[in-house]
């Protein structure tokens, strides 16, 4: 049962952050200072405005809520109000596939990182790397086929 009146439910909900979350800024603290100088943050020009942009070699990648984007494995849906809830969830999640399927079609590589894989250091740490490698590889590419 919930615990709180509407309006401080509201109110709750009102003040979460859907850019420049605590989890975005220590992500990004943590990628290296090459690749993070050449990132942009929430690119409005971008279909779903990825959390992090590298243009030059086109990679999305976006940090993913387990609650806001349906995480099978953390998701606890709430028990009031529980069809909005369900629908919402399922809205995103179908968002979060469009999405991705327009990035791929224009060429991007997207990247969807799970909230609950950045609370463990060691997959924290092998997102890094991975981005890092994607973005050299791909700048690689777009490079040697520049004339």
């Amino acid at each position: 049962m919930d615990d709180r009146t509407t309006q401080k439910r509201s109110a709750t909900m009102a003040a979460v952050k859907s850019q420049n979350t605590r989890l975005e800024r220590e992500f990004l603290d943590e990628i290296s200072r090459d690749i993070r100088r050449r990132l942009s943050l929430h690119a409005s020009d971008i279909p779903g405005k990825p959390d992090f942009v590298h243009r030059r070699s086109k990679v999305a990648i976006f940090i993913d809520s387990c609650f806001w984007h349906g995480c099978h494995l953390h998701l606890r849906m709430p028990t009031a109000n529980r069809s909005y809830w369900s629908a919402k969830i399922s809205r995103n999640r179908h968002r979060d596939s469009r999405v991705n399927r327009e990035l791929r079609n224009s060429g991007w590589l997207v990247m969807r990182i799970w909230e609950h894989s950045l609370t463990n250091p060691r997959a924290r740490k092998w997102w890094h790397t991975r981005i890092v490698n994607q973005i050299k590889n791909r700048f690689r590419g777009t490079a040697a086929e520049r004339p």
